[in-house]
């Protein structure tokens, strides 16, 4: 009874967004401090993942797919946002800060929620928008002091805003063709497509792709493990049971959890606008979660 009760409580959805949430939130700091070319980085970090996850997906599921011309099209272009969305992204931290990366990135629920209403007729109650409100404004007070104005910073603000627009879509994708196609195959597909899109922009921009040495290579091995493999791939598991919206809504979290991680972790300070901040975030997806929580065992 009791390892019943633990399996069931680590199958959770919630449980589940928590742990690639904090999974995620490791990326930042990685991509942060190595030196290597992000656009490298991102490609092995998906082509690592793929090999890794081949080993316990049997070919079978491959064989087994029943997806239409359309539906194929769909999967297609989410790889394809995915490697953009990593391409933009990861670059946006060589010229700005976690922080004011990670505001524009906490943009995204919005993003989301307008495209579900318009693809999937979704409609958001008066709390959501309350919630919404209350995290996006604790994510604006964490990158208040660490938000540049330079045109270094401009610009990675830039990147950072378009790879938000694409993993938006992303997700939005996935959504709909979640319900199928088995969520480990999908996850493959999708990362090997957007590989091959990092692949094509490195040899364009003619990146070295094997002159790397150890620890670049425990880098891009831990990058495939942590934010793809237990973030990337578990968010493709859930959007078919709590849908895009909300596990955009929990990426607002990435913030809060990369800070403390950067202050456990490298030693960062952690502002008195960044705490208050930190607990604005906290508090609006709370009070999501809780009435999202509730809505889920009602309908249970």
């Amino acid at each position: 009874m009791v390892k019943a009760t633990r399996f069931s409580f680590l199958s959770h959805p919630f449980v589940l967004l928590f742990i690639s949430i904090l999974s995620i939130s490791m990326s930042s700091i990685m991509i942060k401090y190595s030196d290597t070319p992000t656009s490298v980085a991102g490609m092995y970090r998906l082509f690592i993942s793929v090999i890794i996850m081949l080993v316990f997906v049997p070919w079978k599921r491959f064989r087994s797919l029943g997806l239409n011309r359309k539906e194929w099209l769909i999967v297609i272009l989410a790889g394809i946002l995915l490697g953009l969305h990593l391409l933009f992204w990861m670059e946006s931290l060589v010229y700005t800060s976690v922080a004011s990366s990670m505001v524009i990135l906490s943009l995204q629920p919005l993003i989301v929620m307008i495209g579900s209403y318009f693809l999937f007729q979704e409609k958001v109650n008066r709390m959501t928008y309350f919630c919404l409100f209350i995290a996006l404004l604790g994510s604006i007070s964490i990158a208040w002091g660490d938000i540049g104005v330079s045109k270094e910073a401009l610009i990675g603000d830039g990147l950072s805003l378009i790879g938000t627009f694409f993993i938006s879509a992303y997700f939005l994708a996935g959504q709909k063709v979640s319900r199928k196609i088995d969520t480990s195959v999908y996850s493959i597909i999708v990362f090997v497509i957007g590989g091959i899109v990092l692949l094509i922009y490195n040899l364009i921009n003619n990146y070295n792709l094997l002159g790397y040495d150890s620890t670049d290579w425990t880098y891009f091995l831990l990058l495939a493990i942590i934010p793809t493999i237990l973030g990337q791939s578990i968010f493709n598991l859930l959007l078919k049971s709590i849908g895009a919206t909300t596990v955009s809504v929990g990426i607002i979290g990435e913030p809060v959890l990369a800070i403390i991680l950067a202050y456990l972790l490298l030693g960062e300070t952690i502002s008195v606008f960044q705490f208050l901040g930190g607990m604005m975030t906290l508090f609006g997806m709370g009070m999501y979660f809780w009435s999202k929580s509730l809505k889920y065992h009602v309908q249970k």
